[in-house]
């Protein structure tokens, strides 16, 4: 076995050793959740002006499962990200090494922002929206499955799109990309954040633009960080 093949196998091993400790980490978390998701899920449901209903018995064990699961993606986001930054750790310089690391805070609040934008403003916004289509029109009938999922789709996908400028600037950092490869591709990550928001949104229009205008804003947001980061670099390179 020659040095490239050793490399390969200790990378391999390195890169198993992290995603385990961030797997134990992400069941840790997801345990400590479901022993209080009961007392989450009746917070959730608290201020609905209607009682949702259950199909079967695999039901509500479904919407359990997904609530401590998106609190324990929450709690391992900090964990994954250094881990992340672990593996990297060896191909970076010193000062690399410390820019780089005051992101992973960054991470873990950005989530928590995006979760709570989508909770707080978007979520509320589209279902009022399409309960008012069926006033005096439909029963409505609120499945606890149903609801959730479609609670899912409207705040989980902000979590992780809210962490796209801080994910540019550690790339911009690392020098895998710049703001002006970020302007040259704008047009297409606008074409890519816009498939997106459809895919990650319910089937109405409404849904789609207050999901593509954040999302746009965002990508613009990253590209200015992304200068600040890129500049920096730069003065920091000639000065050296």
């Amino acid at each position: 076995m020659d040095d490239r093949e050793m490399d390969l196998v200790t990378h391999l091993e390195e890169l198993r050793k992290r995603l385990m400790i961030t797997f134990g980490f992400f069941t840790l978390f997801f345990v400590a959740a479901f022993i209080y998701v009961e007392d989450i899920y009746l917070t959730l449901v608290n201020d609905l002006p209607m009682k949702l209903a259950i199909l079967g018995p695999s039901d509500i064990l479904w919407v359990y499962f997904i609530i401590a699961g998106v609190i324990a993606i929450a709690g391992t986001i900090p964990t994954a990200a250094y881990q992340i930054w672990l593996f990297v750790k060896p191909a970076l310089s010193e000062k690399e090494r410390k820019v780089t690391l005051m992101y992973i805070p960054s991470l873990f609040l950005l989530f928590l922002c995006g979760i709570s934008f989508g909770y707080f403003v978007i979520f509320p916004i589209v279902l009022n929206f399409l309960m008012s289509l069926s006033s005096d029109m439909f029963e409505t009938f609120y499945t606890t499955e149903k609801y959730f999922r479609f609670l899912l789709h409207l705040t989980l996908p902000f979590g992780f799109l809210f962490e796209l400028p801080v994910i540019i600037m550690f790339l911009t950092s690392l020098g895998i990309l710049n703001p002006y490869r970020l302007q040259k591709v704008r047009k297409y990550a606008y074409f890519v954040l816009i498939v997106v928001s459809i895919l990650i949104t319910p089937p109405d229009f409404l849904s789609d633009i207050l999901v593509i205008i954040p999302l746009l804003f965002l990508y613009e947001v990253s590209i200015l960080l992304s200068k600040l980061v890129f500049k920096r670099k730069q003065h920091t390179t000639v000065a050296a």
